[in-house]
């Protein structure tokens, strides 16, 4: 078995693809950078670290499943997809250009990518399905979904919740990026979501609430679910959108942006810096 990699191992690769990120999205000149930022902690944790997954065999048999619900954040995910070597770092140079696969929203057309997914309010429903295929089969793999707090006003979400507690699906993590922003305003002046923990235990699910910047929590988190409790279970992610990007933290207009050069470079500057401290300790 491999040796896990180290917290301050796992903080210092969260940086180094933060940089990535922001190279590929200044290149292409789009990309939902805000949210990107957000829950890229939670995507490194869990490719680096806690899923079951093997990039020389993506389809191997008892592999855990991750859905992307909030697909428009696919560019986070594709970052982490090429630090655990799913994807070339030539193959995520081409993100932007005339008929790339790597699409606007995650494809299957994509190695390490399970799911079509984006469509608001899909994923969770996936998810169960994917679990209920597990229990069904007497399969040991773990189903995680990352979806967005703007995303909790889909309807859909809610019948998947129920679903989820009625099928004692403790095979399946639900996680939810808040950071309290949406694409035309807050969360809660578009459609309140809180109490959001108290929501989701009254519809039976196991739930956590954790800072979801934080790498250590996120890890902790996961790696101390009870898999056996009959409940599915829900980690509340409290994040900063455009997290370690000075100027676009809790700022709404990066819900999608790109950079101009001088912004680009200020990036640049601050993560670079960071890294060059994180490395000291690993």
């Amino acid at each position: 078995m491999d040796k896990l990699i180290s917290i301050p191992e796992l903080t210092l690769k969260s940086e180094e693809i933060r940089k990535r990120l922001m190279e590929i999205v200044y290149k292409a000149g789009a990309g939902h950078i805000g949210g990107d930022l957000s829950s890229l902690n939670v995507l490194t944790a869990l490719y680096l670290r806690i899923l079951n997954v093997d990039p020389k065999n993506p389809k191997m048999d008892g592999r855990d499943r991750f859905v992307m619900s909030k697909g428009h954040c696919v560019e986070a995910l594709y970052c982490v997809l090429e630090a655990k070597g799913f994807i070339t770092k030539e193959f995520l140079d081409t993100y932007g250009d005339y008929l790339s696969v790597l699409a606007g929203h995650p494809t299957i057309e994509v190695p390490g990518i399970e799911f079509n997914s984006g469509a608001l309010g899909h994923g969770l429903a996936i998810g169960v399905g994917c679990a209920i295929a597990a229990k069904m089969d007497k399969k040991s793999y773990r189903t995680f979904v990352l979806m967005g707090d703007g995303e909790q006003g889909e309807g859909s979400i809610y019948e998947a919740a129920m679903a989820g507690s009625n099928y004692k699906l403790d095979n399946l993590v639900a996680m939810i990026d808040r950071n309290g922003l949406q694409i035309s305003d807050t969360t809660e002046n578009v459609m309140k979501i809180e109490d959001i923990g108290a929501r989701w235990t009254a519809f039976g699910w196991d739930v956590h609430q954790i800072n979801g910047n934080d790498i250590k929590a996120i890890v902790e988190c996961i790696e101390n679910i009870d898999y056996n409790n009959g409940k599915p279970h829900m980690i509340v992610l409290h994040t900063t959108k455009g997290f370690h990007v000075s100027y676009m933290e809790n700022v709404l207009k990066w819900h999608h942006g790109v950079p101009s050069k001088e912004e680009y470079q200020q990036a640049i500057t601050e993560i670079s810096n960071r890294i060059e401290e994180l490395k000291k300790n690993c």
